[in-house]
């Protein structure tokens, strides 16, 4: 599993499986900076981590993760995400994602999210 492509294939087949953390622990660079939308960048994967384990502590009911496009380019790719899922704070969630990576050494150094509100 060299290229981009196989590496993010599997990264998504993790997240629809259910299995965020261990996606993260594997293919996320550990000065990695997610952001959603235009709020600040999260940076390092230490309070990535934390981001994420708190995300996924509020998931009440997981129903769906489905991919519906994807595209690599030298080392950035994309995804297009549809989630389904009951958040115990925001409530009921089922919206379309654009996900944007860019890649060094074989892992995510930065992750940008799209959604609507």
């Amino acid at each position: 599993m060299n290229t981009i492509k196989d590496k993010l294939a599997d990264l998504n087949q993790l997240v629809v499986s259910g299995n965020l953390l261990e996606a993260f622990e594997k293919y996320y660079h550990d000065d990695v900076q997610m952001q959603e939308n235009a709020n600040a960048p999260t940076v390092g994967k230490a309070a990535n981590r934390l981001r994420e384990q708190e995300f996924i502590g509020n998931i009440a009911e997981f129903r769906s993760a489905t991919v519906h496009g994807l595209a690599t380019d030298n080392n950035i790719s994309f995804v297009i995400w549809h989630y389904d899922y009951t958040h115990k704070e925001w409530g009921v969630k089922n919206y379309t994602q654009v996900s944007v990576q860019h890649w060094q050494d074989g892992k995510i150094i930065k992750e940008h999210f799209y959604y609507g509100s």
